[in-house]
């Protein structure tokens, strides 16, 4: 009774250091790493709330006039954020505040299974300590994004299918608990397919094959997991304009996976690319120490010197093969969230080994080891910190001019954003078009003001520039003035058309045929 209540305190410590540490910075813009990401996020809350209450239809601010629905996994957070929009009204932090929510749920259920998978009260004040402080969890445990959510549900969902294993012997009619968290992990992000490998490790090593593929209660877990995610796929894939899911997959993981299983020197380009990966989990998704506690703990995995054998290699092999079939195409750190639990529960059990094989023997030994264990604690905060504090830095001169043009603009107005980045035009707080200035043609504006376009915002003007035959073809129209706004700001309404611009423009053509010059060229730079 005494080391459950000591495993209580600390897992409480836990949560109030992880909850402090990921309440810094709450309350600024989200302009911070990773803006794109959490513009997105924050934009299908906002929609939610203001056009379609409903999880199955999510829609972005960019790729014309709504609706735009947009394929992407089942919007949790957004949609829980867009509920308490609708009671208290449109405030992003509680995005994070509900992130943060997942995030120390995740402390809480790594303490918990770290103590039941290595029986060891330390081994999960540990893990449970680690998780608080790896520097990927702390931060990405406060942005607005999916991620610690999928993370949340897929560690409870092997935790809930080791313990109905071990504990209930895979009876069938307590199989829909593992299973339903399963779905849920698979649906908050399809990254979290990844436990699909540990799952059915962990029912082979249990039953056997013959017995995992005749028992009912392996096809009833099938059934209640992937089934319900397969028919959301498939209706997001119908009913979206954005496809960003099966796009990325198509258009570059598997041609790169394709090549490196034809190629021998794109093979050898993609396991370069796997080995670079070690970098982000040395410096931003669990930082030295953690790193360092890891590979122990896989040493000892190794030597047999703790338990849980299968379900961990094969965690880690699932995040392997993940790594190389996709961050090695798409190479974002947070891709690798998936290991911050693992790499907690195996840290947690190398700590539970060391004290166990110290074995303090009276208070004074074991408050050597309390003080010991909290000056490393508190050096791996600084160091985590450390390395993620890039990561909190926002542009305070970008969010000023996007609120300045949110309230210059028409309320109603289309826009196109020549800049990528959700989180501008979040801020801006116009529906339309993101583009980037050098690739957008006067075509392309055409189509756009025809839809309903008015303005043209050169986030990015220099860019702009580079583009001679957008640069030149917008010049038809006047510039809007908006104080504290150094943006060019083209109203595009063709009521307002320069006199002779049509004339100038056939002009600045056919000097560029005299010249022979087809490929866009770099306007002049303005006096």
């Amino acid at each position: 009774m005494r080391r459950l209540a000591i495993f209580r305190a600390a897992l409480l410590v836990a949560l109030v250091l992880g909850l402090a540490l990921r309440l810094h910075a709450i309350h600024q813009p989200l302009l911070d790493h990773p803006s794109w990401r959490q513009g997105d996020t924050a934009s299908i809350a906002r929609n939610f709330a203001l056009l379609r209450y409903n999880p199955l239809f999510p829609q972005t601010d960019y790729d014309g006039p709504p609706p735009n629905y947009v394929e992407l996994e089942l919007q949790i957070v957004p949609f829980l954020a867009a509920t308490l929009y609708k009671i208290f009204g449109i405030h992003e932090v509680f995005g994070r505040l509900l992130t943060i929510a997942f995030s120390l749920g995740t402390v809480a259920v790594v303490g918990l299974f770290a103590r039941r998978i290595f029986a060891s009260e330390v081994a999960g004040a540990a893990a449970a300590l680690l998780f608080a402080v790896f520097p990927g969890s702390l931060y990405y445990g406060r942005t607005f994004m999916p991620d610690t959510t999928m993370v949340f549900f897929l560690t409870c969902a092997l935790y809930a299918t080791w313990c109905w294993l071990e504990d209930e012997s895979g009876a069938t009619h307590a199989v829909w608990r593992p299973a339903l968290l399963a779905l849920l992990a698979f649906l908050a992000k399809p990254v979290a397919l990844v436990g699909a490998l540990p799952i059915l490790a962990m029912g082979l090593a249990r039953n056997g094959w013959r017995a995992t593929l005749t028992r009912p209660a392996t096809w009833v877990y099938a059934a209640i997991a992937f089934l319900p995610l397969a028919a959301y796929l498939r209706f997001e894939h119908a009913i979206a304009e954005w496809h960003w899911a099966s796009g990325i997959t198509q258009r570059h993981v598997m041609p790169a996976l394709i090549a490196a299983f034809t190629s021998p020197s794109a093979l050898g380009a993609k396991l370069l690319a796997l080995l670079d990966e070690r970098a982000f989990l040395w410096r931003t998704m669990l930082g030295p120490i953690g790193c360092l506690l890891m590979v122990a703990g896989l040493v000892l995995l190794a030597l047999r010197a703790l338990r849980g054998g299968v379900l961990l290699w094969s965690w880690l092999a699932a995040v392997a093969l993940y790594g190389f079939v996709v961050v090695t195409v798409e190479p974002v750190d947070y891709y690798l969230y998936p290991i911050v639990p693992l790499a907690a529960l195996l840290g947690g059990g190398a700590v539970a080994w060391l004290y166990e094989r110290a074995r303090p023997s009276n208070g004074a030994e074991r408050a050597a080891w309390l003080a010991v264990g909290a000056i490393v604690l508190a050096g791996t905060i600084v160091v985590d910190r450390q390395h993620v504090a890039p990561y909190y830095r926002w542009r305070p001169a970008v969010y000023a001019q996007a609120r300045a043009l949110d309230a210059a603009l028409p309320r109603s107005t289309l826009v196109v954003m020549g800049h990528y980045d959700p989180a501008v035009l979040y801020y801006i707080a116009r529906y339309g078009w993101e583009e980037d200035p050098l690739l957008w043609t006067p075509f392309d504006e055409e189509s756009a003001i025809k839809k309903g376009a008015r303005y043209f915002i050169a986030v990015e003007p220099a860019r702009l520039r580079r583009n001679a035959d957008l640069y030149h073809w917008l010049q038809r129209f006047p510039l809007l003035h908006v104080a504290g706004v150094s943006w060019p700001v083209y109203h595009t309404d063709p009521a307002v058309v320069r006199p002779g611009a049509e004339r100038r423009w056939r002009e600045y053509r056919g000097h560029r045929r005299a010249l022979g010059v087809n490929a866009p060229a770099a306007a002049p730079a303005p006096r």
